[in-house]
């Protein structure tokens, strides 16, 4: 079984394809940035028309019980979710819609302070918000998955002590191997893990040692030592994925409309666009290499199949939907 905990490809029938050239049974898309309730409702329009158009290749997903449907059809179960608030807008009553509508993870924070937690481009961490925890108890009632990838420290400790299910942090890799701002610390790792959450890997390569040039060994032997340190059970991959996706949508993705001037996010005025993928992971096909090299640094098939997408699935199966009596 193999899940990516995160992607924001520019879609297409070739990338459906290489999902399943690539033995991906599920993925969580990113369908909003910046976008509010509306523009977001359009963005999944998109979706239902690819459902419509390529049902030979994807399918929605809602829970993981459409994870074995896709794998008994050889299709890929599309899970939707949210890098921002915004869809909500500033109304909680929306967070229970749009879980109808089939999302399933929502960031609290995309980089920025929100109405909600304080993001990981902030120079004060304040926490979660007022709002922010009665959101959270929404998002728990509904089964809606609070994501923190891009939240501050103390926001996203916060929201996994404030949280009565286990929360996500979907795309990211731990702060001591690289040391990107949005990477995780420690004290950030086991609060979310030690209350049953997932940290997903990701091979952006603003997140990895070396950048474009991180080895898979680094990258493997990395992953090995974090399920020593916070227990295999409680790890996947999360790719960030955005293949085929040109500059510009890298631009929306760190600017949205919250400011004028240009901001290089993780880049720079020399780097300012999306940057090369390792060579080891240049698209869907190349997770057969992933799961190689987790078995040529030491880890067992059991805990590779764990990485590789069971843990996603158990975390799926436990905390979509409202909890059951």
């Amino acid at each position: 079984m193999r899940i990516d905990g995160l992607q924001y490809a520019n879609w297409s029938e070739k990338i459906f394809r290489q999902l399943r050239e690539g033995g991906v049974d599920a993925i969580h898309v990113t369908v909003a940035y910046h976008e509010n309730f509306r523009e977001t409702v359009q963005n999944l329009e998109k979706w239902n028309r690819w459902f419509e158009l390529f049902p030979d290749l994807i399918m929605k997903g809602r829970s993981a019980s459409d994870i074995d449907t896709a794998r008994d059809t050889g299709r890929t179960a599309v899970f939707f979710g949210f890098q921002n608030p915004s869809p909500m807008e500033d109304d909680i009553g929306l967070i229970e819609i749009l879980y109808d509508l089939g999302a399933r993870f929502m960031q609290l924070t995309y980089n920025n302070q929100s109405l909600l937690a304080t993001g990981c481009y902030e120079a004060e961490d304040t926490g979660i918000t007022r709002m922010g925890r009665q959101v959270i108890k929404e998002m728990n009632r509904v089964g809606l998955v609070i994501d923190m990838s891009h939240s501050a420290d103390r926001s996203t400790i916060e929201a996994a002590d404030l949280s009565a299910r286990p929360i996500a942090i979907t795309h990211a890799n731990p702060h001591e191997w690289a040391p990107a701002l949005r990477n995780k610390r420690d004290p950030v790792i086991r609060a979310v893990t030690e209350r049953g959450g997932m940290l997903g890997f990701s091979v952006y390569p603003h997140h990895l040692k070396d950048k474009s040039d991180c080895s898979l060994e680094s990258f493997c032997t990395m992953i090995a030592r974090t399920a020593e340190k916070y227990g295999t059970q409680h790890l996947g991959i999360g790719t960030d994925l955005c293949q085929d996706q040109p500059d510009s949508v890298v631009e929306w993705m760190r600017v949205g409309r919250w400011t004028k001037e240009i901001d290089y996010g993780e880049g720079s005025s020399a780097n300012p666009g999306f940057p090369p993928m390792p060579k080891w992971f240049r698209d869907n096909r190349d997770f057969d290499k992933t799961e190689a090299g987790l078995l040529a640094v030491g880890m067992t098939s059991t805990e590779v199949a764990g990485i590789m997408g069971q843990n996603w699935y158990r975390f799926f199966a436990d905390n979509f939907g409202p909890v059951q009596n």
